[in-house]
């Protein structure tokens, strides 16, 4: 008898042994055919080799304006401060940023995996502006991100422009986000609430409020806010990241990341961006571009204006503002606009990263469109999810 019990009790033992096995190897099987973040973006974040080491004809933000060399990190720091005073001297001063800024909920909805609600916040004294608020089920604090676009519901997915609805994307992966449009909503004129800086720079200004709205939020992990945007949102979202630096990681999506008059899109010379001229002919107005690409670049019959001349003609750069985002991570995705010859810009940042000691901080990937796509918007989730995911707070994606 016991040896027929002993038998049974063995078999039973080996068959639940057996299914802990197969269900052991089955996840380890599910896991290792799920790439994580990292692995999803890893290879994004080497300089291709025929880019590797080439500077271009880009000054190196490693250089003093008095030509000495940056040697340390004690001198980066007081070469950041440099150059961030030129910018702000050149495209004009910020007034303080909001102590504080309240969230006003409007209106609330139930989504699927999330909440979504309609919100009006303070984006500078006297402006306020709508947005939207999305935030993950689940018990937080979450780390968020800032969407700005032209309006706020093509972010969230209200709007028929597929692949554009980044804050509903990253939100499904477990971020708050905040999306938020151009204040009094005409981006070709925008209403600067008697702020003087030049457009681009005021809209880097609205979002340094917006990250105080954000940070403000009980469901929000103040170390762990992101800001990322496409095309007009995508220069919105490289000029916040460089000038406000609480944003703890950067992401655009074919802004164009530097000046490039062969690309009428990438169009800083407008009115609306880096060209406004206070005493130009077109003040207080947008500047129509005429018809066809050509025309629509600075020429003689189109000159430069405004902040936009001035750091041409001075022979600087948006790779300075690449560099002003460092040691934070920073992530392009490219398209029409932004090819893989853009790593030449790109290098200089990933030079400063390298004498502040870190590497894997600077990636880009590469679409023919300048619409975004199912991969890319892919890339970019994970690009947040690995850098902003808990515990790592901004810290080295490896």
């Amino acid at each position: 008898m016991r040896e027929i019990i002993g038998a049974v009790s063995t078999r039973w033992q080996r068959r639940v042994l057996a299914l802990v096995a197969a269900l052991w190897c089955g996840t380890l099987i599910n896991a290792a055919a799920q790439p994580t973040a990292w692995q999803t973006i890893a290879p994004l974040f080497d300089v291709p080799v025929r880019f590797a080491g080439q500077l271009g004809p880009y000054r190196s933000p490693l250089i003093f304006d008095d030509g000495s060399p940056v040697r340390t990190p004690a001198d980066w720091a007081r070469r950041r401060r440099q150059l961030l005073a030129d910018w702000h001297r050149v495209m004009g001063p910020w007034p303080p940023v909001l102590a504080e800024t309240r969230l006003e909920i409007l209106d609330e909805s139930r989504r699927e995996g999330y909440t979504q609600r309609r919100v009006r916040l303070e984006v500078a004294r006297g402006q306020r502006t709508d947005g939207w608020l999305l935030v993950p089920d689940g018990r937080g604090p979450f780390p968020a991100v800032l969407v700005p676009f032209y309006e706020p519901e093509t972010s969230i997915g209200l709007t028929e422009r597929p692949q554009r609805d980044f804050a509903r994307q990253l939100t499904r992966r477990g971020f708050v986000t905040l999306s938020i449009g151009t204040p009094a909503g005409d981006a070709r004129s925008p209403d600067r609430a008697g702020v003087t800086a030049q457009p681009l720079s005021y809209y880097a200004y609205v979002a340094a409020n917006a990250w105080t709205a954000l940070a403000a939020r009980p469901e929000v992990d103040a170390t762990r806010i992101g800001v990322v945007g496409h095309s007009y949102g995508g220069k919105w979202a490289l000029f916040a990241g460089a000038l406000w630096d609480r944003f703890a990681a950067v992401a655009t999506s074919d802004p164009g990341i530097v000046f490039d008059e062969s690309r009428p899109n990438v169009n800083y010379w407008e009115p609306w961006y880096l060209g406004f001229d206070r005493l130009g002919p077109h003040e207080g107005s947008a500047l129509p571009s005429a018809a066809g690409p050509s025309a629509a670049t600075p020429s003689a019959a189109r000159p430069r204006a405004g902040a936009y001349k001035t750091l041409v003609e001075t022979g600087r750069d948006l790779h300075e503002l690449h560099a002003l985002i460092a040691p934070r991570p920073f992530f392009v995705s490219g398209g029409a606009e932004d090819p893989p010859e853009r790593w030449v810009a790109l290098n200089h940042a990933v030079a400063v990263n390298r004498l502040l000691g870190f590497t894997d901080r600077v990636g880009m990937s590469n679409r023919p469109t300048h619409d975004p796509t199912p991969e890319s918007n892919t890339q970019l989730v994970a690009f947040f999810e690995h850098v902003l995911a808990a515990g790592r707070g901004g810290a080295s994606p490896r």
